[in-house]
């Protein structure tokens, strides 16, 4: 039986058990937010070019291409990073001969896929596609803990890839949650799959990417058709904090990932565990006092943000059932 049709055999639940939404009409995909990230730079313009693979009847998906200046230098961004300024300050500031590009860019994004915060004319949902240089496979990123919808989403994804394995991220944290390019969207989604250099292109990668938009836009088809889907539980890592390198009063790195933790992104991190290693050979632990699960190790676009690696826990998440309302 396939991943649809197990779906649409479920038994019928009580109102009190679903939660009643809207379909959607209306998605993006948006590739290049990072310049240099071309798994989502390649997908978006041959989608551009030919979107048959991911049109969906009664859906409008438009493939997108956030940042065309630093897609055509290859480079993350030209004056700051386009995924950390779609907060109010930046989306409403005065646009002079100063303004930073991606500042201008965030408010030209926002008017044709916001505004921000109206769940009446922005787009419904927003896939915004990046790559890491960290090992962290396949990874779907959340940015709250409390829309039955997007955990639903993650949990039809993660379940039409197996047994290949695809990690859930959570960034909800009132310290370090950022405005993101996709957060203009009712349900915003991010793609995150590595590890693959910057400026360079992996089959592998592409292909994982590939197939998590795919069973999204699935996803959103059979919920648009009235798929009823069931109360769920879902596994995510909720960020907690980040690490910097060691540094001298110079601010310069004074050891490197341990070899320990290099590429061991989502595998525990246990009080004692190496962690970093100095140029001198000395292995500074992890003093934590309980386990971590690391992810963005060894990150390169982070070594200008002064972090190593994020910690994470392991968290569980319900969502309600959902079902569309067509009438």
């Amino acid at each position: 039986m396939s991943n649809e049709q197990s779906f649409k055999s479920l038994h019928r639940m009580t109102s009190s058990q679903v939660v009643r939404e809207v379909p959607l009409r209306r998605t993006a995909i948006f590739g290049g937010t990072h310049g240099n990230e071309l798994s989502g730079v390649f997908l978006v313009k041959r989608w551009q070019e030919d979107g048959t693979e991911i049109q969906r009847p009664g859906l409008e998906v438009k493939p997108f291409l956030a940042n065309p200046r630093a897609v055509e230098k290859c480079c993350r961004y030209i004056d700051c990073d386009l995924n950390r300024v779609f907060d109010a300050e930046n989306l409403g500031m005065k646009v002079t001969e100063d303004t930073p590009y991606e500042v201008k860019r965030a408010q030209e994004i926002n008017s044709m896929f916001g505004p921000k915060g109206s769940c009446e004319e922005a787009y419904d949902l927003i896939f915004d596609l990046h790559n890491t240089t960290a090992n962290m496979g396949s990874t779907l990123i959340l940015e709250t803990s409390r829309d039955h919808f997007t955990i639903q989403l993650c949990h039809y994804i993660k379940a039409a890839l197996a047994p290949e394995t695809c990690a859930v991220f959570l960034i909800e944290h009132s310290n370090l949650k950022y405005a993101t390019t996709r957060s203009i969207a009712k349900y915003p989604v991010g793609v995150e799959v590595g590890p693959q250099p910057q400026g360079v292109l992996r089959a592998d990668v592409l292909d994982k990417m590939r197939k998590i938009v795919r069973h999204g836009l699935d996803f959103i088809h059979i919920f648009n058709a009235g798929t009823e889907f069931p109360p769920c539980t879902l596994e995510v890592y909720k960020i907690t904090e980040k690490v910097d390198y060691p540094r001298n009063k110079d601010n310069e790195i004074t050891a490197i990932v341990h070899p320990n933790l290099q590429d061991q992104d989502w595998q525990p991190l246990n009080p004692g565990d190496p962690m970093f290693l100095t140029f001198e050979g000395k292995t500074i632990p992890y003093e934590g006092d309980s386990v971590v699960y690391p992810a963005f190790v060894n990150e390169a676009a982070y070594y200008e943000k002064n972090q190593a690696f994020i910690k994470t826990v392991k968290q569980k998440l319900s969502a309600k059932g959902i079902r569309a309302c067509l009438s």
